[in-house]
């Protein structure tokens, strides 16, 4: 079936949402298909919620309907299928990003994505790389060509997402109008439009995914003893279930080789600090590398002290008179204690979710990286290196065939765990050193979460819009 990309501004109903003591009216478009030949309808999908005030001919703040910046919301998690959000409270009983948004006056786009797990009625898969970033570039290109008939300035549009949404916000960032991504777009019938954005909000992104092996091992090499949770059904119900271990003789071998080829990598990327001095790191995976990811650390301590929070008994941080002057890295990595076993990413086995992003329609999990695919236990196959380059930001900026968002804003929490701290360092000091505009911390005391500082957040994304 062939879908118009015509956007129909009379299939509407009219809701209002309560953001503090504020109440917003907002018409609602959902339900959107923005390809025209889908692969899936259930997630190809596009959710519009525009403030009421815009067709009444009124500004809210200093927005109107021709200038009011557009909100992209995206939903995924580990790489799975995402539905598209609605204004509302989250799943902690808070009001979420799509709801501040409609109170400050933007207009929230809020895609549906395809993920991993998805089969046809054939049993194909439908969702592997690159399809979640395919049908985010193929929704805002929805928007672009209907930008006469839909408010909001399709100039300024901001994603936003956490952890593997996060990857996608970057992915979206770095990644504008290059020609790797037209043939699958084309397959879908997008819509022939820029897919660039203005802004792109990463929090916690899982991201870097060929080197996250290597990063993981560097910063929790010689931690043997790894606490996760799983997501188990019991009964009817989803929980979690805390699984404790201790890494097998050949895993503890595999850290050790996968530490070892971190620094080349880092190397490689020619990263430098603010001050232009390089960073880099000797074969033992110390220098001034480990230094930088450490001043981030530093730093989150210090504004926790100067917001009250008692640090007195971490007794890794120095404090002297009143500021943190030092933070023993290693002994806070012991602290923070190893999430995943090695190999995080490319599993050995090919069961991390990883494995699965980059499988096919009929092989459910493939490797990524060749240093798993020699160490497999299961003899798995190895993705082509084209479908790998798709998934990673860091393959594209400071590339001149594509347009990088001008403005950055990721966060990555310091007791988060999912991924090194390496990554998404490494991610704004590329962003940085390419010339764009990057506001980037380690908050204290977060784990793998977003959307925690919704002040904070749209407070940046106006001061953004001002400039």
């Amino acid at each position: 079936m062939n879908f118009n990309l015509q956007f129909d501004d009379t299939a509407y109903a009219v809701h209002s949402v309560t953001v503090g003591n504020q109440t917003v009216s907002y018409r609602s478009y959902e339900n959107i298909v923005y390809v025209s030949h889908p692969v899936d309808t259930r997630y190809q999908i596009l959710n519009l919620y525009i403030p009421e005030a815009y067709y009444e001919g009124k500004a809210i703040g200093s927005y109107k309907a021709e200038t009011a910046p557009i909100f992209l919301p995206i939903t995924v998690g580990g790489y799975m299928p995402g539905a598209p959000e609605r204004p509302g409270l989250n799943r902690s009983g808070e009001t979420n990003a799509a709801a501040v948004a409609l109170s400050k006056g933007f207009v929230v786009a809020a895609p549906g994505v395809r993920g991993r797990t998805l089969q046809d009625e054939e049993g194909l898969y439908t969702g592997t790389a690159p399809a979640c970033i395919v049908d985010l570039k193929a929704a805002i290109r929805y928007l672009r060509a209907n930008k006469s008939r839909i408010p909001g300035d399709t100039n300024r549009i901001v994603s936003n997402g956490t952890s593997a949404g996060g990857a996608l916000s970057a992915l979206l960032g770095a990644t504008g109008n290059h020609l790797d991504y037209e043939p699958y777009l084309a397959a879908l019938g997008a819509a022939e439009e820029r897919d660039d954005v203005f802004a792109s909000c990463c929090y916690c992104p899982i991201t870097n995914l060929e080197y996250a092996d290597f990063a993981y091992e560097w910063m929790y090499n010689g931690i043997h003893d790894y606490h996760m949770v799983e997501i188990r059904k019991v009964g009817d119900e989803m929980t979690t279930i805390p699984v404790h271990g201790t890494m097998t003789a050949q895993q503890i071998r595999l850290s050790d080789a996968a530490k070892r080829r971190f620094p080349a990598y880092v190397n490689a990327l020619g990263l430098l600090a603010d001050d232009g001095t390089g960073l880099g790191l000797n074969e033992n995976g110390e220098g001034s590398f480990k230094d930088y990811v450490k001043s981030f650390v530093v730093a989150s301590a210090q504004k926790a002290l100067e917001a009250g929070t008692d640090l007195s008994g971490r007794d890794w941080i120095t404090i002297e008179k009143g500021k943190v002057s030092e933070v023993d890295f290693d002994r806070f990595v012991s602290f923070l204690t190893r999430m995943k076993m090695t190999l995080a990413f490319d599993g050995q086995d090919l069961r991390t979710p990883e494995n699965e992003l980059f499988g096919t329609p009929t092989i459910r999990a493939r490797h990524f990286t060749e240093f798993s695919k020699e160490n497999s236990t299961v003899d798995g196959e190895l993705a082509e290196p084209l479908q790998v380059k798709l998934m990673n930001p860091l393959n594209y900026i400071g590339s001149a065939s594509c347009i990088t968002a001008s403005h950055w804003r990721i966060r990555h929490g310091t007791i988060d765990r999912h991924t090194s701290l390496a990554i998404p360092t490494i991610l704004a000091t590329k962003l940085r050193n390419a010339g764009h505009d990057v506001d980037f911390s380690l908050p204290w005391g977060i784990d793998h979460a977003g959307d925690y500082d919704l002040d904070e957040l749209f407070a940046w994304i106006e001061g953004i819009m001002e400039k």
